[in-house]
């Protein structure tokens, strides 16, 4: 079964960084695109930025400029790197990876408090 496991979520102060950890259980060779979504009670999940096995990024307009999707293949692992973080970035990050078959998967999420 695949698992998807968050980390590194936690509180920041404006205009601080923090790097979130996706690791999956077996090769992430299996997702044709990863990604990090993120979502805030009451409305929908948004997309955060996501990365194709060739290497390629989309990103969600506001974060365009400050955050950077990586992905280390021999290490099943996907991170988002977060820059010049806002209070509006609070939101709980959810890691995602897609398989060729249109199937997602999802992880528990990790909570992310920007404030002072």
């Amino acid at each position: 079964q695949v698992q998807l496991v968050e980390s590194g979520g936690g509180f920041v102060q404006p205009g601080g960084s923090l790097r979130l950890s996706c690791m999956a259980s077996g090769s992430i060779y299996r997702f044709y695109v990863m990604g990090w979504y993120r979502q805030v009670a009451g409305k929908e999940r948004e997309l955060v930025g996501s990365i194709t096995t060739s290497g390629s990024t989309n990103y969600g307009d506001s974060v365009k400029g400050r955050f950077t999707v990586s992905r280390d293949n021999a290490k099943s692992t996907v991170y988002l790197q977060m820059n010049s973080l806002k209070p509006e970035d609070t939101a709980v990050y959810y890691c995602n990876g897609r398989s060729s078959v249109q199937v997602d998967y999802w992880g528990k999420g990790t909570l992310v408090t920007v404030s002072l």
